[in-house]
């Protein structure tokens, strides 16, 4: 397919995971892709695995506005236009409320949450002109309560509704705003659980389709929510979790 021939799509938090397996998959159906991440050579080796074309890697924290109003400077300048917008960078911190420092909460939110608004923010006058869209890589931990996961619930709580009113806001300027919202993820924030089968278990058990997703799971569904196949879809918060959110939270019966 080539969904995206001619367009410009920028993906934040590319050096890994759903974020790497995202640009592969816009690159694969014909886009320009702008690898967004905080390490260079994280970045170097998802551009190796792109199919060829005319790619940018661009090494910027969302946390800092500076630095993404120098992205999207640099980004404009280069290609002259943004398609679409996949805010995916994110870090997670585990804990009861009374165990988490105001050190943890700044950081959770100033990437989660700020770095959301602030790529929006500045990348929106682009998008305008292009009659683009936005997707943003919320959870399903911002659909409901986890245990000890508070912290990024709320900051994930908030970009399910941000997405919301965004569609609301620029629907008839003909800008699309979605959330693609990940269940249980092999990526590198979950690895250390890959060799924990008891858990593992824990986790299959409140899964209807009884697995962990795939980066590759979470890209298919961000490349059909941005391409014109979901042309009438807008404001719309997709859990892409194997059917869990489906369930009242009981696990498999034997």
């Amino acid at each position: 397919m080539t969904r995206f021939q001619q367009q410009v799509v920028v993906v934040t938090g590319a050096g890994s995971g759903i974020g790497a397996a995202t640009a592969k998959r816009f690159a694969s159906e014909g886009a320009s892709v702008v690898l967004v991440g905080r390490t260079a050579e994280k970045l170097e080796k998802t551009l190796s695995t792109l199919a060829q074309g005319d790619h940018l890697i661009a090494p910027c924290d969302v946390a800092a506005a500076d630095q993404v109003q120098a992205l999207s400077d640099a980004v404009l300048k280069k290609y002259g236009q943004v398609n679409v917008l996949v805010n995916n960078a994110g870090v997670i911190v585990q804990g009861r409320i009374d165990k988490i420092s105001l050190d943890d909460w700044k950081k959770v939110m100033s990437v989660d949450l700020d770095g959301v608004f602030h790529c929006v923010h500045y990348f929106m006058p682009a998008l305008l002109k292009s009659k683009g869209n936005v997707v943003n890589i919320s959870s399903v931990s911002g659909l409901g309560g986890d245990w000890g996961m508070s912290v990024y619930n709320a900051a994930k709580g908030a970009v399910t509704n941000f997405t919301r009113s965004l569609a609301m806001d620029y629907g008839e300027d003909g800008v699309r705003v979605n959330a693609i919202c990940p269940g249980f993820t092999f990526t590198d924030l979950t690895e250390e659980m890959k060799s924990n089968q008891q858990l593992l278990n824990k986790f299959y058990d409140r899964i209807p389709l009884a697995r962990a997703g795939q980066p590759d799971d979470i890209a298919s569904a961000v490349a059909f929510i941005a391409s014109d196949d979901a042309r009438y879809i807008t404001g719309v918060n997709l859990p892409v979790d194997g059917g869990i959110t489906a369930s009242n939270g009981q696990p498999k019966q034997a």
